[in-house]
Order: structure tokens, then sequence, then C-alpha cells
């Protein structure tokens, strides 16, 4: 079988390099400019060039979004952009408009071009028109059932890839082709600057009775009626491998380098699990809870196996639930004394309890008993972000583990 590709998210820099220790098989980013996720990190030039050296030399694929639905006034920019970085050897550019990809096959003609989910593809022969195209795979759209999935993959040309998101933030539209965003706020989602007003709290106004707010339902607090609860297919990895996608994409570039450490590493678990004994496989629920030490929302399986139903949507709050802290970064480790250097991201005590992991393995537990600043001065407490920390650890820990804690 050919194994299942999983994909991560990069916004910025560090996001790619944990996604790549953590087991993703591919990441994706975007550059400055026309990424359409103006809100992350994103990458410059050179940190492109160096994102993409650290991935390939670790035998990891790089795709660059240029999934911008553009404006006459875009072209031109674009244009140059590409230019700057058509010597960067990307594997692959997500684009969603058909001016971007005849633009970036004029100035890089061997581009390999992945179809972004912006594009709403939905149906065989629209999937089989782009191919004609020259792209080489679909994004698909969220809104399709494993059924649809199968019938598209039966009925196009087998070298067509396909690839489908499993984990992360539902558009309330399909596949981000909102116009909330733009209407309430002037942010176009469709240029990359998405409010997500999805996500507000709305009640009902009459326009004779200004200030007066009626909830859109019985219950008094108000409704986020268009509030999605996140896609989650972990449980699915069966399903998924028998439908003919060949890529799984985990939504996200937004998201901190401690939750792509989570979901990259308990997708990796479940997808090597299955293709070491696919006849055997049994889905571990410590994945699962795992996964869920990262901040989350509630989960839905989205419109994979039936149509989303109240069940799949969250009217009483968008809030996220956040029952672990990423409290810092090993940034090195010295075997002889077990001192770690650690890089604070939040406040830890003496007497915390902290629990450290990392890419490959479980993880253990301790008590924080010794820690002291970079001069080797003790502290009892480190509340400074990014404060550079000695910490001693009852076990091994290499750069790029983390260390994390649970709230009371």
């Amino acid at each position: 079988m050919n194994k299942l590709e999983l994909l991560a998210p990069a916004g910025d820099l560090e996001k790619l390099k944990i996604a790549v220790d953590y087991g993703a098989d591919a990441v994706y980013f975007g550059g400055e400019m026309f990424s359409l996720r103006a809100g992350a990190g994103n990458l410059t030039i050179d940190e492109i060039r160096e994102g993409v050296s650290y991935a390939h030399e670790r035998g990891v694929r790089c795709h660059m979004t240029l999934n911008v639905i553009a404006h006459n006034e875009d072209l031109e920019p674009l244009r140059d952009y590409v230019k700057k970085i058509r010597d960067i050897p990307a594997d692959a550019f997500i684009v969603s408009d058909p001016s971007v990809i005849m633009m970036i096959r004029e100035v890089i003609p061997d581009a390999v071009i992945h179809l972004s989910t912006q594009a709403n593809t939905t149906n065989y022969l629209t999937a089989g028109m782009w191919h004609a195209f020259g792209v080489k795979r679909i994004v698909l759209a969220r809104e399709l059932t494993m059924d649809e999935i199968r019938e598209i993959r039966e009925k196009t040309d087998e070298d067509l890839e396909l690839e489908a998101f499993v984990h992360g933030a539902m558009c309330i539209s399909y596949s981000g082709r909102c116009l909330l965003s733009n209407f309430m706020t002037g942010r176009d989602a469709n240029r990359g600057a998405c409010a997500h007003p999805c996500r507000y709290k709305y009640r009902l106004e009459e326009e004779k009775r200004p200030g007066e707010y009626w909830p859109v339902d019985e219950d008094d607090r108000g409704t986020y009626i268009f509030n999605s609860k996140d896609l989650c297919m972990i449980e699915h990895i069966p399903e998924l491998a028998a439908s003919g996608v060949c890529s799984l994409k985990i939504e996200g570039r937004m998201k901190s380098i401690f939750y792509i450490a989570h979901v990259v590493k308990a997708y990796r678990q479940a997808i090597d699990a299955y293709y070491a004994d696919p006849a055997g496989y049994a889905f571990q629920d410590e994945w699962f809870h795992e996964m869920c030490k990262a901040s989350h929302r509630e989960f839905t399986t989205g419109f994979y196996f039936n149509k989303p139903t109240s069940e799949d949507q969250n009217y009483l709050t968008s809030a996220y639930t956040r029952d672990y802290s990423f409290t810092g970064l090993v940034k090195d480790y010295d075997p002889g004394t077990g001192i770690a250097t650690v890089e604070q991201r939040n406040k830890m005590d003496i007497g915390d309890t902290i629990e450290v992991f990392g890419p490959a393995g479980g993880f253990f537990a301790q008590k924080l008993e010794y820690m002291t600043d970079e001069d080797g001065e003790p502290l009892d407490s480190a509340p400074h972000p990014q404060q550079i920390l000695k910490i001693r650890l009852e076990h091994p820990a290499a750069a790029g583990c983390m260390l994390r804690k649970e709230k009371k």
C-alpha cells in the first residue's frame, strides 16, 4: 500500500521545524504575501529557503501556498514575488485562482500545482477538468462524504492525487468562501485576513427596538449560531486509507508549536500503527488523550459520514478547552549532569509537577525541584516569557522536547 502522507501546517519557521521533528511527511506554509493566512507569522524569502532546506535534509516535502483570490492590483506584485522564489525547490504550490496557476507556469514551468480547497472541488468532473489543466493534486472541499471521495477516486485518472483535511477548524462557508468577514469588518477572508465572525456570539435585534437583544434560541445566554466544532478524524485512519486520498491535512497555520507537536505526533502514531498491521489495527485511546492536551474545541467528523446536524455545532461558546499549559521548550541537554537548557513559555514554579514529551515515545512526569537562570542563580519561579532556564530532568530530553503542566 502507498502510505498516507501526513501534511502539517507551518505558520512560521519555528512551527515548520517542529512539524518536521514531530513526524510530518510534508509541511505547507505561506510567504509574507498571497497565502490566505495574513494572521500567521508566515515566512520571509530567506526563511522559506532555510525551512525548505531543513525539511528536505530530513526527507520532508514542502508545499507553498499561493492561494489568494487575486484582484487586478495583486497580479503584478504576485508575478514579482513568484520570480523572487523561483529558485527555491518547493515540492508543490497550493493555488486556487487560475490566473495564479498560469503565472506560476509561466515563471516556473516545471512547478507542481496542487489545487487549494478554496477552489471548492466537490465532484469528479471538476477534478478531471483541473487535472487536464495541469493540476497534480486536488485538495478536496471539506463538504464531501467518504462515498463521494471514493467516487471521485474511481472516476478520475489514477495520476491525480487527492488530499483531504482531517483535523482542525471547520469553516461555516464552502471551504472558506466566506463573505461575512468582509461585510462585517472589511477584512477579506479570500485575501488572507478573515476575522472569523463565525465564532462571534449572535442575538436578534428588531430595527425599531435598538438595544433590545433577543436570543436566537431559548437559552438566555445567546447563541453561536455559526460556530462549528473542530474536525477530528484520528479515529478513522483505516476508512481514510480506503477512501482513495493520498494525503491527510491538518489545519492550523496560526496554531502554536505546542498544538502542532501534539496533533502531528498523535496522527503519526495512528498512521504508523495502521500500516504496521492493517488487519490487526486497533485505535489507542492514549493517542487521542495526548492530542487533547493541546488546546482544542469539541470535535466532529464533519461531512465524512453524514450531513452535519446540531450535534456538530457548539451554540454556547467558541472558547477552547485548555487543560494544560506549555511551560518550556528544551534547547539543549547535558547527559552528564541531567541539566536541560529550557526556553520558558509559561510560568513555572519550584514544586510544580511537569510533564516532558518529545517526538518519540511517551512522556514522563516529575516534580520541578531544581531551576536556575542561565547564569546559575537559583529560582523559585520563572514568570518571564522566553527566559532561558537550567532545569534538572529525571530522564534525558533532546532539543525540541517540550514541558507542560496541568492547569489547576
